[in-house]
């Protein structure tokens, strides 16, 4: 292309924007039938298309999409590419007529237009030169002399904050200013993106960017038929399969994790899995647990872990069930008692939320009373998951885990005991209170002899039990507890 200047630019998204699905299937099976990768299939592969064609995309799917660069490690790519040739006709047959209009159109307005995906760029390259795109913003993975992978990412990874950092970077090259310019999208993980331009606009929105598009005023746009779309049968078991396909040690290298004592979950049947609460991290722990095991799983957990990042995506997937303690409710215990009289599973962390200050280091476990009174309730089996070292990945004074940490990740500790025999004879405050120390008995007894002893932590230790927002001191805060019942 070339430098003369040009005051506007279209970004356009591919998946669900450009053409009405994921483009993932079309792009696998190329790369499998052109021997670049394996025959098999990822197990719930179609779960996670059906989703998200449903839904859109999730952080968790994008995390996983990131670790893309480091399996196409020492792959040809020219085998990529030839790849990609042969499934370019098929894609353009899924482009929207609208989407072809509005291209027209741009380009006879004299606005370049530019296809903006995370999409790695060997991949859709050709696509976009068939449509006559005038240009490819993508993730670009790195390549050696031989034409090889390296495992390294060129650039950002092209998707929300990163997508909008890689645009920007093409209008300073081009000359395009940003403001003048469009963006198309029907994800809310391109808010960044929309909210840059001087012109978003929404496509076939998710259910979180179609609520931000009308309190911004966003025009918005359907391109074909979505009744197809969302017509497709995706139930609450299949929702919280695809979240379990994000379990997956190897969709964090930047933990070391181990499990032991699966054998130690019944295999049907009422459960509730309880465990302690370390960090943001600890969700995904007891999520991998819970996928060795074959079952799927409901998480009760406070609102503000269904608000976070990543975990908040993760813990809805499998089926959360969100508590405002301010509300005084008991409908999220009705439901997850009513999970368990269907023979679901449910994960409980009894501390009710992350211990801060010197609390994070007491050796004695204080517990709420909801996992007992659940189990007594539904005469469940409660099945104790002691976490360790889950704070190294995430603490709680980061806002996102460490996921550059690829040469020397921390230790991760998972373990399983056996079910914890309670008292269910009779439901009284006396008898929930002291099963209730049972659990937390039960969980400490699978951490570490460490965490049993008493314990002085360093000033930075104690800093890091607080949000990085506190400013208050961490020594006022030694009787912190998680809470009363």
């Amino acid at each position: 292309m070339s430098n003369t200047h040009v005051r506007a630019a279209a970004f356009i998204d591919l998946d669900r924007t450009l053409i009405g699905q994921a483009s993932g299937p079309l792009l696998s099976a190329a790369l499998r039938d052109a021997g670049v990768v394996s025959q098999s299939r990822l197990p719930g592969e179609d779960i996670l298309y059906r989703v998200f064609n449903v839904v859109g995309e999730t952080l968790p799917s994008m995390l996983l999409a990131r670790q893309g660069v480091a399996v196409m490690k020492g792959k040809p790519r020219h085998a990529v590419i030839a790849a990609a040739n042969s499934a370019s006709a098929q894609l353009m047959q899924l482009v929207h007529p609208k989407a072809r209009a509005i291209i027209e159109e741009h380009r006879r307005n004299g606005v370049k237009v530019v296809l903006a995906t995370t999409t790695p760029h060997d991949l859709i390259a050709t696509f976009a030169r068939s449509m006559g795109f005038d240009d490819v913003v993508a993730t670009r993975f790195d390549v050696d002399v031989e034409g090889l992978y390296t495992g390294k990412l060129v650039g950002p990874f092209a998707w929300s904050a990163g997508k909008l950092e890689a645009v920007k970077a093409w209008c300073q090259e081009h000359n395009v200013s940003l403001t003048d310019s469009y963006a198309y999208s029907d994800s809310v993980f391109d808010a960044p993106l929309l909210d840059a331009v001087g012109y978003p606009h929404v496509v076939n929105p998710d259910a979180r960017l179609a609520v931000m598009a009308t309190a911004k005023k966003w025009p918005t746009a359907v391109f074909g038929d979505q009744s197809s779309a969302t017509k497709i049968p995706v139930n609450a078991s299949d929702i919280q399969k695809f979240g379990l396909l994000f379990a997956r040690p190897e969709v964090f290298p930047f933990a070391k994790t181990t499990i032991e004592g699966i054998e130690n979950v019944p295999q049907s049947g009422p459960v509730i899995l309880v465990a302690n609460h370390r960090s943001y991290f600890d969700v995904f722990a007891v999520a991998m647990m819970v996928a060795r095991t074959g079952r799927t799983v409901r998480f009760l957990g406070k609102k503000e872990v269904f608000d976070a990042p990543l975990i908040g995506q993760l813990a809805s997937l499998l089926g959360g069930i969100r508590v405002d303690r301010a509300s005084g409710s008991d409908e999220p215990l009705e439901q997850a008692a009513q999970s368990l009289n269907a023979g679901e599973m449910v994960a409980i962390m009894p501390q009710g939320t992350i211990p801060r200050g010197r609390a994070f280091f007491d050796p004695v476990l204080r517990g709420r009373w909801g996992a007992a009174r659940l189990a007594m309730m539904t005469n469940a089996t409660v099945i104790p998951i002691g976490l360790w070292g889950t704070e190294k990945v995430w603490p709680r004074s980061a806002k996102i885990p460490d996921v550059f940490n690829l040469s020397n990740p921390p230790l991760v500790s998972i373990t399983v005991g056996e079910p914890v025999l309670l008292d269910y004879s009779q439901i009284s405050d006396e008898l929930v209170a002291s099963n209730t120390q049972r659990i937390m008995d039960a969980i400490s007894q699978l951490l570490p002899p460490q965490a049993r002893q008493p314990y002085e932590p360093t000033d930075d230790e104690l800093r890091a039990t607080f949000p990085s927002s506190y400013v208050g001191d961490p020594e006022s805060e030694a009787e912190r507890r998680p809470g009363t019942d």
